[in-house]
């Protein structure tokens, strides 16, 4: 979409055909980004660009601590301590232990090596659909990318639960108990690995599913899988790289939808962290860090927590807190989703609308009742809004799902306008025939 050539495309779920023009993307600012022909772009995507692009209060924590000092992380820092000190503030407080890498990928990879190290097992639990980074490990546990692959043979110490998807999974919203059942699934999984002779050291998931289709897990699924992986003597792992730092608007982490009751043992964070600034952290217990401690290997990485990027997160917090981002995300995300299901109501090619906050998906179909994907429909809707000026993109497993995950600063003017295209495209659409 982004490339600075002219490029062709196919889509690999329908075949069809697409040419477009890319653009190349030179600036940015806020909720915006600009061509190098000087065009504006309303972004609907960058969820990097968590409290808006090149935020002056952000830029200057950067450039400040980068005329002061910049070193690794061997050297003790007051931002250091500050930083996990005002993100830990933010995480139930037996979540105490921060260790600060340089991506979400990287987060990710240490979560997997501290669960490993603390239960002695090896098999992890994932869910179908993931993705969780795009290192070795991660490839490993996200079917996302190694179902892509015609020959990759799945690894025997990784199982696939059943993505926990309330419209197009096993159990959806007229079962009784879904959150139930998903976990039973989990829960079966388990049972079969311990047959096996394997011993599961975790679960791992997106607190929401992203990739995967901005999917929204059933209340109560965390709290019934954890209590199945703990029993087996493994940790919950929730990956929050997506989706946390107050995007869903009612609370500051995603996997505090689930409610009070359920804490995870680890929890991953990336992107939004360092607002573009590639930073990222892992946050677990006392208990977990002492046996990752304790196992002899000292863990040091070089860039992470460093002084400027301590400094950047600072801000971040900062910027979220004083321009009450979060708050911004629960108002402009319920005004974004009611705009949305007025679209399903209209159109019958919109099947589905979920998300909270500032992370909504909609998801359309050619026919409501066997749910079969308008993969193309979704394609032709995001060309279309590029040539209107604003940038949007369609994930989940049939790339059908149009996904919205916005900088924070997105307006309910922005949502209107955004809203008011897809309408006339799709207007359009039912019509005529797509233009591919």
């Amino acid at each position: 979409l982004l490339s600075q050539t002219r490029s062709e495309r196919t889509c690999p779920s329908c075949k069809v055909f697409f040419s477009h023009d890319p653009i190349k993307i030179v600036r940015a600012k806020g909720q915006y980004m600009y061509d190098e022909n000087g065009v504006r772009y309303l972004d609907c995507i960058n969820n990097v660009a968590h409290v808006g692009h090149s935020h002056p209060m952000v830029v200057k924590a950067g450039a400040e601590q980068m005329e002061l000092l910049n070193t690794n992380s061997r050297f003790l820092h007051d931002n250091l301590v500050q930083y996990a000190q005002r993100l830990q503030a933010t995480l139930p407080e037996k979540l105490s232990v921060c260790y600060f890498v340089n991506s979400g990928s990287e987060a990710n990879d240490l979560a997997l090596r501290l669960a490993w190290e603390y239960t002695g097992h090896k098999d992890v639990i994932t869910l179908d659909n993931a993705y969780h980074g795009h290192v070795s490990s991660l490839i490993n546990i996200s079917p996302y990318k190694f179902h892509q692959l015609a020959n990759a043979e799945q690894s025997k110490s990784v199982h696939v639960a059943l993505s926990p998807d309330l419209y197009r999974g096993n159990y959806r919203q007229d079962h009784p108990d879904p959150a139930t059942a998903y976990a039973d699934d989990v829960n079966n999984l388990i049972q079969k690995a311990h047959e096996k002779g394997h011993k599961v050291a975790a679960f791992i998931a997106e607190s929401l599913q992203s990739c995967g289709g901005q999917v929204i897990p059933p209340a109560g699924y965390f709290q019934k899988v954890a209590q199945h992986v703990h029993r087996a003597g493994g940790l919950f792992i929730a990956d929050e790289v997506q989706v946390g730092f107050g995007r869903v608007g009612t609370h500051f982490w995603a996997f505090q939808l689930q409610g009070e009751d359920f804490v995870p043992d680890i929890v991953t964070m990336g992107k939004p962290i360092g607002n573009g600034h590639p930073m990222s952290c892992v946050v677990t217990t006392r208990e977990v860090a002492e046996a990752f401690k304790n196992s002899g290997m000292e863990y040091f990485n070089t860039f992470g927590g460093n002084p400027v990027s301590c400094a950047i997160g600072l801000a971040v917090l900062d910027v979220i807190e004083k321009e009450d981002l979060q708050g911004n995300a629960l108002r402009v995300g319920g005004y974004l989703t009611r705009l949305l299901e007025q679209q399903k109501e209209k159109h019958p090619l919109v099947g589905d609308i979920r998300g909270r906050g500032l992370f909504v998906g909609a998801e359309l179909v050619r026919d409501r009742v066997k749910l079969t994907p308008a993969t193309a429909e979704a394609q032709d809707i995001i060309y279309k809004l590029k040539e209107q000026h604003i940038l949007l993109s369609a994930d989940g497993p049939h790339r059908n799902v149009l996904k919205f995950k916005p900088p924070m600063c997105f307006s309910e003017e922005d949502a209107d306008m955004v809203v008011e295209k897809i309408d006339q495209i799709l207007t359009g659409t039912l019509n005529a025939p797509l233009s591919l």
